[in-house]
């Protein structure tokens, strides 16, 4: 599958540890409107500031290529999903 998002493959994207190394699935993604920054994260309610990682955007889309259905949320939006094999659903902020 080709790398579908406008932003270039190295941006830094925030993420969990959860998702880099525990296997866990993204349930939560975010485009945030201040600064254009994609967070994607476990179903973890809250995180622990130890637990984030940052991390390129290709690393994310090569670990769940479903986020590229993601790539034109506009800014200022979120999306969730119960599981991978579910549907994204979105939100604005």
């Amino acid at each position: 599958m080709n790398f579908p998002f406008d932003e270039k493959e190295n941006v830094a994207v925030f993420t969990c540890c959860h998702i880099i190394n525990g296997g866990v699935e993204i349930q939560y993604a975010s485009h945030d409107e201040d600064d254009g920054a994609w967070q994607f994260l476990c179903d973890l309610v809250t995180h622990e500031t130890s637990e984030a990682s940052i991390v390129s955007l290709k690393e994310i889309f090569e670990l769940d290529n479903s986020v590229g259905e993601l790539a034109s949320m506009p800014l200022g939006s979120y999306a969730t999903r119960v599981d991978k094999n579910s549907p994204w659903e979105e939100f604005k902020q």
